[in-house]
């Protein structure tokens, strides 16, 4: 069965419940304003409205849920949500017993919302790969995770593989141990390889910082070094950290990377008012667990 055919299939079920519902006498009398005589529009379409499919009108999903469902199903195309919002999220599955089963599920419902990308370790990004064939959604892997503290010969190796096997972007934890030393050419560098290596298979680099465990002016100065290294984004979490984004570090890394780099919030953002506070903070990408919640939210 096609896409088109599972639309119109899905569209005929909620017209068929809906009529069913007008002959046994349990839809709601219509509202006073409603012209639908004048439209030529079956009972089941609201005023004004051409739309015939229960998925994309609280009105007839309301009377579907009346008449006794307990849930209303829909395909892709007809859910309706905030593209926009979509488009900043990396759909991301980091914990260590995902399945192959699991990885599957999250490619799929990034082809379906319209994710920026798919965030796996390494060892799945064949499997990504190939799930995303064709769509717009990025591959993106995690580098010296969840730690950061393997050697430079490591990430960079460890970039190089990835790329090869079809990531398009790398999430890299930095070198904490060294930054909090004050070793400060040694954390450069190590973006810097990483940098490299991603950028000559046209991939892009977020530099996670792992906020949590970092002051102030550490903050400040891991995001300068990611800058003077040429990384793509600051990242503030791994989400295996003690915490995760915060509105305010995410404020305090867009004013030292400036405007010309990506800053992504990552680590305890489950729901669409975490969301817009970090982007209202200044970030340009969110790194999440909860997508699929975070997104369906904007179509309530």
């Amino acid at each position: 069965m096609s896409p088109a055919e599972l639309d119109l299939l899905v569209a005929q079920i909620g017209e068929e419940i809906l009529a069913r519902m007008a002959r046994d006498g349990r839809t709601a009398a219509a509202p006073a304003n409603d012209h639908r005589e004048g439209l030529n529009l079956p009972d089941q379409v609201c005023p004004g409205c051409v739309q015939r499919c229960a998925q994309t009108c609280a009105r007839n999903t309301k009377e579907i849920i009346a008449a006794g469902a307990d849930r209303v199903s829909a395909s892709e195309r007809l859910t309706k949500i905030d593209a926009a919002i979509a488009s900043l999220i990396d759909h991301t599955i980091l914990k260590p017993e995902a399945t192959r089963a699991d990885v599957i599920k999250v490619c799929r419902e990034a082809r379906q919302y319209g994710f920026a990308s798919v965030c796996v370790n390494p060892y799945w990004v064949p499997l990504v790969r190939t799930e995303l064939a064709g769509s717009p959604v990025k591959v993106c892997t995690v580098v010296g995770f969840p730690l950061g503290a393997t050697s430079i010969e490591a990430k960079a190796a460890e970039t190089a593989a990835a790329v090869r096997a079809g990531a398009q972007e790398i999430d890299m934890v930095i070198n904490v141990g060294a930054l909090r030393s004050g070793d400060h050419e040694a954390v450069k560098l190590d973006i810097q390889q990483v940098v490299k290596v991603a950028h000559e298979a046209g991939a892009i680099v977020k530099v996670i910082l792992e906020i949590a465990l970092l002051d102030d002016n550490q903050k400040a100065v891991a995001c300068t070094l990611s800058k003077l290294a040429g990384a793509d984004f600051v990242k503030t979490s791994t989400g295996f950290g003690p915490s995760g984004a915060t509105a305010q570090d995410v404020a305090l890394m867009r004013q030292v990377v400036g405007p010309e780099m990506g800053v992504k919030a990552a680590g305890g953002i489950r729901t669409l008012a975490d969301l817009r506070n970090m982007t209202a903070a200044g970030a340009t990408r969110i790194g999440a667990s909860a997508s699929v919640k975070i997104v369906e939210a904007t179509a309530a």
